[in-house]
């Protein structure tokens, strides 16, 4: 038996991500209250469910606690559990309830937006801990359901290793285990012909090649991350985003992100690309 559950701060798009389980054949759960939860299960398993999705969040109150011991217990019982944890920016979050004039769960009248959003971070802060991030502040609803699929056709056994392009104007990833800052590299941006372009384009890609700090950073990040690989695998990590950042994110770190990322598909790893920027994997 699968569960796959959804948590996350409000407004980061647990709807959407649930939404994508459901179109792909999971028995979806909204709202469940945590200690719900192992009895959820137990009735699921008896009228032969296999493949079930459950989204937890704050709405259960400071239960939700509780969680990460729930998932323990499932997993003792043969339950092949995941939890796929989405977040955003606060200013991000304050934005997206702004405009759809949505009332914040934790809201009352003692705590401005802002304040709940960074509560809610506090009593979440241990679950996030235990699961995949996806950082939703610079990405459309498209792009997340493309991710969202991404996740749950991975094979559980085996780490994934992600890289992500970014733009450090934009914010740094929420999502990121490490952080490698490429802007030192010659900028595409200032030559009229290659700004229109991305990293993924060949003209770029000549650019960029041109001068050797190009090949030193990538041979300087491939070998970091090849060397500590192998501790992260024996740390039973199931994921490892590796953020690659230039000053808009779209041609010195997606040149990078997608040259590491073929060279580790060719190592026989499980890798995942993204790039936040361009809204595209």
């Amino acid at each position: 038996m699968q569960l796959f559950l959804i948590s996350g701060l409000s407004g980061s798009g647990k709807s959407v991500a649930l939404k994508v389980l459901e179109d792909n054949g999971y028995y979806c759960v909204d709202n469940l209250p945590v200690e719900l939860l192992p009895s959820l299960m137990d009735n699921l398993r008896q009228a032969g469910h296999v493949r079930v999705a459950v989204s937890i969040d704050v709405r259960s109150g400071n239960s939700v606690q509780q969680l990460p011991q729930h998932i323990t217990r499932l997993k003792q019982q043969g339950i092949d559990v995941h939890l796929l944890f989405l977040e955003a920016q606060t200013d991000t979050l304050v934005k997206r309830f702004s405009e759809t004039r949505r009332r914040h769960p934790l809201s009352d009248d003692q705590l401005t937006l802002p304040e709940c959003v960074q509560q809610e971070r506090h009593m979440l802060a241990e679950i996030g801990d235990i699961g995949h991030h996806i950082d939703t502040s610079e990405v459309g609803a498209n792009t997340l359901r493309l991710w969202v699929k991404d996740f749950i056709h991975l094979d559980r056994a085996r780490l994934t290793l992600l890289f992500q392009s970014f733009g450090f104007k934009h914010g740094l990833p929420l999502d990121a285990d490490l952080v490698f800052d490429v802007r030192c590299l010659p900028n595409p941006h200032y030559d009229p012909l290659l700004r229109p372009l991305t990293g993924r384009d060949a003209a770029v890609a000549g650019f960029l090649e041109k001068t050797p700090l190009t090949q030193k950073m990538f041979d300087d990040v491939r070998g970091f991350v090849e060397n500590w690989l192998p501790h992260y695998v024996d740390d039973n990590r199931s994921y490892l985003t590796v953020a690659i950042g230039c000053t808009g994110g779209q041609h010195r770190s997606v040149y990078l992100a997608e040259k590491l990322a073929r060279h580790f598909e060719h190592t026989q790893q499980q890798v995942l690309l993204r790039h936040r920027e361009l809204g595209t994997s």
